[in-house]
């Protein structure tokens, strides 16, 4: 199915590299204007660059989603650039966990839990209100397979995407009918550089990892990119306050 988002607006948090890139990327190619934001802006002006190499439109605002006046600036920016806010994909999030529960460190709480579930909340707090403005869009958050079951060594992380989805499906339900739907998009393992790092420091990852997916393969960034560019189309527009599993068939074992 080819979607076209011609006029439409597409907000990327966490655009500088992986899903977020992929996703910025893949709106832009379907005639979206893009907002890429990322804490990281020399990744996340190349990013921007290729976009307008390849002939499409995009600028970037640096943002931190862990603090409020960051997120509401970035909102007023992607306003104030191109005059409305279609799509949002909540992309942004860490992962810097590797012990088990009683060994956590209560510094990596709280920033796990600062910027993958505070940061989706501000994200949202101040996109619903433009949507709202101009009679609806499609909000989409990263949450993870994390978030569906359980994640040993990672049990903040696994907390912190069920606490998304939680969001997730509140938002959906409170804004029906306004004409805003809101999903999450729930990834296995990708390859990605976030995942190649953990995978260096410790190569059972790699192996566990690849035994994880009944098809047999990490997935890959434009994978998810698709699947988010999906529920902000027309064709997803009876699906809202769903949490979308995109694992290679890893929750149906």
């Amino acid at each position: 199915m080819t979607m076209q988002f011609t006029g439409k607006v597409a907000l990327v948090t966490g655009g500088a590299a992986g899903l977020g890139q992929a996703t910025a990327e893949a709106f832009a190619a379907a005639g979206a204007q893009v907002v890429v934001s990322d804490i990281d802006r020399i990744h996340g002006e190349a990013v921007v660059a290729a976009i307008r190499s390849a002939g499409g439109d995009a600028t970037f605002v640096a943002c931190n989603v862990s603090r409020s006046e960051d997120v509401q600036q970035l909102v007023e920016a992607a306003l104030e650039t191109y005059g409305r806010l279609d799509f949002a994909f909540n992309n942004a999030g860490i992962e810097i966990e590797n012990s088990k529960l009683a060994d956590g460190d209560e510094a990596d709480f709280d920033r796990i839990m600062d910027v993958n579930v505070k940061g989706v909340w501000y994200c949202m707090k101040y996109e619903i209100p433009a949507m709202l403005a101009q009679g609806g869009g499609v909000i989409v958050n990263t949450a993870s397979i994390a978030g569906l079951g359980a994640a040993p060594k990672m049990s903040v992380y696994s907390a912190s995407k069920h606490a998304v989805i939680g969001l997730t499906k509140s938002a959906a339900v409170e804004y029906a009918k306004k004409g805003i739907r809101v999903n999450a998009v729930c990834p296995a393992v990708i390859d990605t550089e976030m995942f190649r790092r953990a995978a260096a420091s410790d190569p059972r990852k790699a192996e566990f990892a690849a035994a994880m997916h009944p098809v047999g393969r990490l997935g890959q960034a434009n994978e998810i990119a698709a699947a988010v560019l999906y529920l902000c189309s027309d064709g997803a527009a009876f699906t809202t306050g769903v949490a979308l599993p995109v694992d290679g068939g890893a929750t149906a074992i």
